[in-house]
């Protein structure tokens, strides 16, 4: 047995795990071998410590939760006033191009000029212009001049507006 120390058998399992015979095997040799005894007391006082450590319970003071609670209430309201500055950076772009927009949309809507009184509206063009059918556009494409008819006299002449339908 001397040449077989016991250190394999107590590093193998935990030292409460260990059976009776094993312990009587480590005993026996731990007496005979100065290195295996001090590693035997080693791993008895680790045992011993661990189930003490596991034995104990920890409880924390009667106004830990409230200590906590009371911190956490502080930070939130340390960072209350930052919150809208926060937003505001983060969309004080957005909001300031959107506010331009609509003042430069609201300029152009008051300001814009009015059509003076010698030019007819657009849609006054299309009803002044001479009436065709829709055969004349189509059919007589070939008789067409320099002043070709516009878009405008095109839908003129499919919808007559008086009537209502097409023709």
């Amino acid at each position: 047995m001397k040449d077989r120390h016991i250190t394999d058998i107590l590093e193998g399992a935990p030292f409460a795990s260990l059976s009776e015979d094993e312990l009587k095997t480590v005993r026996a040799h731990a007496d005979a071998c100065a290195d295996c005894r001090r590693a035997y007391d080693a791993a008895r006082v680790a045992s011993l410590l661990v189930k003490e450590g596991a034995a104990a319970t920890f409880e924390p003071s009667p106004f830990f939760q409230t200590r906590v609670l009371a911190a956490l209430r502080e930070r939130q309201a340390a960072n209350a006033p930052f919150s809208f500055a926060r937003l505001w950076k983060t969309a004080g772009a957005l909001v300031g191009s959107m506010a331009a927009s609509v003042a430069l949309l609201a300029g152009l809507t008051f300001l814009a000029p009015a059509p003076t009184s010698g030019e007819p509206a657009a849609s006054d063009v299309a009803s002044v212009s001479s009436p065709s059918t829709a055969e004349d556009v189509i059919l007589n494409q070939d008789d067409a001049t320099d002043d070709q008819i516009s878009y405008g006299q095109v839908l003129t002449a499919i919808y007559d507006e008086d009537e209502g339908d097409v023709r």
